[in-house]
């Protein structure tokens, strides 16, 4: 299939069932061929663990065998305030995101320290935050929806155009990424109260309680903060039940711009065959939302690894996907689809250079054996 770009949606209504026709799976024959390429190695059936898996994906995503090394991965940020951070649910003031963009921005943050050691360069992307434009990089604010989004648990989070405008944000970053050769996205987020949102949406998609989503959040909130967290929860899920079969209303209820985007982001990347790590809690609850716009979505991205927001653990149990590793991580950021970078390069590059038997009839692969480009 082409790359298809999301200018073609854009002199009209987003209609977010053409993702169901634009978005197909990672080829499925080059995925046998890898595995059959695997058994050539002569090494046991599963003596690399899960690095064959995740070597099989990446082929399968990028249509080839044996499947390229990565080389430009890239780390994509969606930050925004929330409205609901007033309600302190969070370990740090509402509307103080963008202190956590800057302290990405000036390398400080676990993030920026670890995409700094795997060279990965960083994109951040202000859809909300609660600050004014001049105070960040133009770079960053340029596709800034409003500051803050609304209070989720007696307010929507977007009007249904800002809603609009965020996920088609995502799109144009997704397909800017795809133009520029990226061939691995990083997700992140950065926000204050984004846990609330996610943990809203994951609640209401999944059909539970607030209290089975509610967790601490990325700063460890007490147990009063935990209770206030809940109720908000608890509110905002009274709000999205009567939207929950319009996913883009369902985002601009109780989601934000910065998820909204993220939405947005996810999709389009499926689109453009362009394969995602995801993070934490954030990440998960637009992954969800876009397997509900489109089930085949899901199998372009891979779940970095599980933080100890139980939200996470419940948006991944609903869209089958096991994270790659289970290091607690809830710092956000990108911080935990990053440690899962070094897993993917390193299944990669097991799969492409570990040799193999010949088949009867193939060249030395010194001319290429097993090279096979998806039309």
């Amino acid at each position: 299939m082409c790359a298809v770009r999301s200018v073609g949606m854009s002199e009209r209504a987003l209609d977010l069932d053409e993702f169901s026709d634009l978005i197909e799976r990672p080829h499925g024959g080059v995925r046998r061929e890898a595995e059959e390429r695997r058994a050539r190695t002569g090494l046991p059936e599963r003596a690399l663990g899960r690095l064959d898996e995740l070597g099989e994906w990446l082929s399968a995503a990028q249509g080839q065998v044996p499947v390229r090394p990565l080389a430009h991965p890239r780390m994509v940020v969606f930050a925004g305030d929330h409205g609901v951070a007033g309600l302190d649910v969070s370990s740090r003031p509402a509307g103080s995101a963008a202190a956590l963009v800057r302290e990405t921005l000036d390398g400080d943050s676990p993030a920026a320290v670890l995409a700094r050691r795997f060279d990965v360069p960083v994109r951040i992307v202000d859809m909300s935050l609660d600050c004014e434009l001049d105070e960040l990089p133009a770079e960053v604010t340029r596709h800034r929806v409003r500051r803050s989004s609304g209070r989720l648990d007696i307010e929507d989070a977007l009007t249904l155009d800002e809603a609009e405008e965020a996920f088609r944000a995502g799109m144009a970053v997704a397909d800017e990424e795809a133009d520029a050769g990226t061939d691995l996205v990083v997700l992140g987020d950065l926000s204050v109260g984004g846990t609330t949102a996610a943990g809203t949406l994951i609640a209401a998609l999944c059909g539970t309680d607030a209290s089975v989503v509610t967790g601490r959040g990325g700063g460890g909130i007490d147990d009063l903060a935990w209770m206030r967290k809940c109720a908000a929860i608890r509110d905002g899920l009274r709000r999205a039940r009567p939207v929950l079969g319009d996913q883009l209303q369902l985002l601009a209820t109780i989601g934000g711009a910065d998820l909204t985007a993220a939405t947005g982001f996810l999709l389009q990347s499926a689109v453009r065959r362009t394969p995602v790590i995801l993070d934490g809690v954030v990440s998960a609850a637009c992954a969800l939302v876009g397997q509900r716009v489109a089930f085949r979505a899901p199998d372009w991205w891979l779940a970095g690894q599980a933080s100890a927001e139980p939200a996470q653990a419940k948006a991944l149990d609903r869209l089958a996907v096991d994270p790659v590793l289970e290091q607690g991580v809830s710092v956000g950021g990108g911080t935990g689809a990053l440690l899962a970078l070094p897993l993917v390069r390193a299944a990669a590059a097991l799969a492409a250079e570990l040799p193999v038997t010949p088949e009867e009839g193939d060249k030395p692969d010194s001319e290429g054996v097993d090279a096979y480009e998806a039309t």
